[in-house]
């Protein structure tokens, strides 16, 4: 029997165990911890810039009174998400902070001092059956949600570009494989019937027939949860996948579940596939059927520092600081913050910066959680990092063009493909920080990009303004030959038409010859 002759299940299980890495993954206690909402900070700051795309837009002016669930910023292009106040209260600037990036720089974003009254807009309830599947895919646009397992990728492009192509499938990504992160575990278990409507309702958007909900095994309370809450759609099927890091990824997971593997450069629509994560499938519940705005999200506040970890139901916009303090402090000293996760997390160092939409955990890393003994020393050609690669690249290949400067040849090996998991510097026994000379390198050739536009930019204004000059010298000399036809032309005229007025001389008499 050959190897394609055997069993799905068996032939990936093969597949999986050559891929990926099973860190400790630290979900306890926080995991097993009600979520608590955090109360309403005096102040909210609004980056305008919290999901992939386009900035959005304010649309408010400083000192205004805005409502909870108003808009504030509205999207710019298709590529794009509103934002909206998360409570009530007055517009205190719209300046540039510090923002969650991982340039560190800052950017623009709207201040709100809350006034503690919380009042709302008027939201209306609505059925989502009655709807068409464009009009899912328009309001949950207007309500500015993203992706809220942390790529923030507006959802309403998916649902509309599941309504072109032919998707059946809905994939819901319930794995949450990044170590100390359970806000998606606790959604799933006290929320699973916002969970499961939300997966129905994107279903109906995208005019899917099928929904695959994958919950990594060490969430049995979750996948239980879940299986309750579904028992009454047979549309629904949740499955469990092995908790093995990065399953979360959109790759990973869709391969897992289907069998199919998404294509190099590809999209999960390339094989009949939208994927959405749990938490905004909960969202969009939201939005549909109460009319709620994308203002608030589950969030992890975890790590050996943290006095009291748990998950923290925290409007967007909220200081980071405020969440600390919610969970009573730091017992011992941080040797690094992290927003997110800590495989790819962002490491940040202020609790200045807001929760935004993509924001998942806040870890407070002690030396101990953070220590790797042992300084990067030379590659022993083990290849771990190759085996462990979750989409089958060459990682000490690829590092090996960066520090050549052949960002080409790193780009021949697949380097667009890479997903950033850090999964390879995690295995390296050398503890070469692989990852790092990938994002380095994808950062200097989004920037290689970005210089490229613009002087395509440059060019075609110079070529533009090159054609336009052509143009007005050729318009000039075509004026300046039709005023001088025009004036030749007169001129004949005029001397024609005196030659026709001048009166006739009288013949001259011949003189006469002399005898």
């Amino acid at each position: 029997m050959g190897a394609n002759d055997l069993p799905l299940a068996s032939r990936l299980g093969r597949w999986l165990h050559r891929w990926g890495a099973h860190p400790d993954d630290h979900k306890h206690p926080a995991a097993n911890t009600d979520v608590a909402a955090l109360p309403l900070p005096p102040r909210l700051t609004l980056p305008l810039a919290q999901h992939i795309g386009a900035p959005a837009r304010p649309e408010v002016e400083v000192g205004a009174r805005v409502l909870r669930g108003q808009l504030l910023a509205s999207a710019q292009g298709p590529i794009s998400a509103p934002i909206h106040a998360p409570s009530s209260g007055t517009i205190a600037g719209i300046v540039d902070v510090p923002v969650p990036h991982p340039s560190g720089l800052s950017g623009t974003a709207i201040l709100l001092d809350t006034d503690g009254l919380d009042e709302a807009v008027t939201m209306a309830e609505t059925d989502p059956w009655t709807l068409a599947p464009a009009d899912i895919a328009r309001r949950v646009a207007e309500a500015g949600i993203v992706g809220l397992g942390g790529a923030t990728f507006p959802a309403a492009v998916k649902l509309s570009g599941g309504q072109k192509h032919k998707t059946p499938t809905l994939v819901l990504n319930g794995g949450e494989c990044e170590p100390y992160l359970s806000c998606d575990d606790r959604l799933m278990r006290e929320r699973p019937a916002e969970v499961i409507d939300g997966a129905r309702i994107i279903l109906r958007a995208i005019e899917g027939r099928h929904i695959l909900i994958g919950v990594e095994k060490n969430k049995p309370e979750a996948i239980a949860a879940l299986a309750l809450a579904a028992a009454a759609f047979p549309e629904v099927e949740i499955v469990p996948v092995p908790a093995r890091y990065p399953m979360g990824s959109e790759k990973q997971l869709v391969s897992w579940l289907t069998g199919k593997e998404i294509p190099a450069g590809g999209l999960p629509a390339d094989i009949g596939v939208v994927v959405q994560n749990v938490g905004t499938a909960a969202a969009i519940h939201r939005a549909i059927r109460h009319g709620e705005a994308l203002i608030r999200r589950i969030v992890t506040v975890s790590g050996g520092a943290i006095r009291t970890p748990r998950n923290i139901e925290v409007r967007i916009g909220t200081p980071l600081a405020a969440l600390i303090d919610f969970c009573g402090g730091t017992i011992a000293p941080v040797a690094r913050w992290v927003l997110g996760g800590p495989m790819m997390g962002l490491a940040i160092d202020t609790l200045d910066l807001p929760i935004i939409k993509g924001s998942g955990g806040l870890l407070a890393l002690t030396a101990a959680e953070t220590a790797r003994p042992g300084s990067a020393g030379p590659c022993i050609h083990c290849a771990s990092c190759a085996s462990a690669c979750p989409i089958g690249l060459m990682p000490l290949e690829m590092a090996a063009h960066i520090r050549s400067d052949d960002l080409l040849g790193a780009l021949a090996l697949g380097l667009r493909d890479c997903i950033g998991c850090g999964t390879c510097s995690y295995v390296c026994p050398s503890r070469i920080p692989l990852v790092h000379y990938f994002n380095h390198a994808k950062g200097e050739l989004a920037a290689q990009d970005r210089a490229k536009l613009r002087q395509d930019a440059i060019r075609q204004l110079v070529d533009a303004r090159a054609a336009r000059m052509e143009q007005e010298a050729r318009e000039k000399a075509e004026v300046a030959a039709r005023r001088k036809a025009e004036r030749e032309r007169a001129k004949a005229e005029a001397a024609a038409k005196a030659a026709a007025q001048a009166p006739l001389s009288p013949a001259r008499p011949a003189e006469e010859t002399p005898a």
